[in-house]
């Protein structure tokens, strides 16, 4: 899995363009991370909530609001902008499902996930993470697409704050210190709620993975 957020050197020349008065780098700068903001939105609605109401017009919201402060966020720019707009995003998030489930955040609706398996080295998202090579053989595609799937079902039963780490690390791949200021966190308090939630993650799974490039886990 790749991170889902544009590179920053480019956002960060947006930005200072942006502060200039370009409205074309305005429409740039907000237009390259509509697609990150839907694959986080997507990943983050209750599924009972997303039957209902498309990512894609939960986004353009977003990008409308984000238009509109703009001027406000760049004269103070607490956050990095990928993680202001993941703010505005989880704030439209909580509104949509409290608008349709109130608090049902969590029901018994919720697809079954899809079986673990009882074997092997390697989490699904380990496994997923070593097929994903910039070619692969059809064949080779359909397994990956399978085990990120397996993961992402596994992810789905977490609570949402271990639910929303998971992502946030593995999905998105923001670092600790990013993770941490996007929850109010300080670094040691995001990397304790990381791996307490690696290690839930791996009991849902059944396996003892070894989450190639991340902490290790021990029993």
């Amino acid at each position: 899995m790749q991170g889902i957020w544009p590179n920053t050197d480019e956002t960060q020349q947006l930005l200072a363009n942006a502060g200039q008065g370009n409205g074309a780098a305005v429409n740039d700068l907000l237009e390259r991370h509509r697609e990150s903001l839907r694959k986080m939105v997507r990943l983050r609605l209750d599924r009972a909530v997303a039957r209902r109401v498309d990512a894609s017009d939960i986004v353009q919201d977003v990008l409308i609001e984000a238009n509109q402060r703009l001027s406000d966020y760049l004269a103070d720019p607490r956050l990095p902008f990928h993680l202001w707009l993941r703010h505005l995003a989880k704030d439209r998030i909580i509104d949509m499902h409290r608008q349709h489930r109130g608090a049902q955040r969590r029901s018994l609706d919720r697809e079954q996930p899809l079986a673990a398996a009882s074997n092997g080295d390697h989490s699904a998202f380990d496994l997923a993470q070593q097929l994903a090579a910039n070619e692969l053989t059809p064949a080779a595609e359909n397994i990956r697409k399978e085990l990120e799937e397996r993961f992402l079902a596994a992810v789905d039963q977490l609570e949402d704050d271990d639910r929303d780490i998971i992502l946030m690390r593995h999905y998105e791949q923001l670092g600790n210190a990013e993770a941490a200021t996007a929850l109010g966190l300080s670094p040691a308090a995001a990397g304790m709620r990381h791996l307490r939630a690696l290690r839930k993650l791996r009991t849902i799974l059944g396996e003892r993975p070894s989450l190639t490039g991340n902490e290790s886990i021990t029993p």
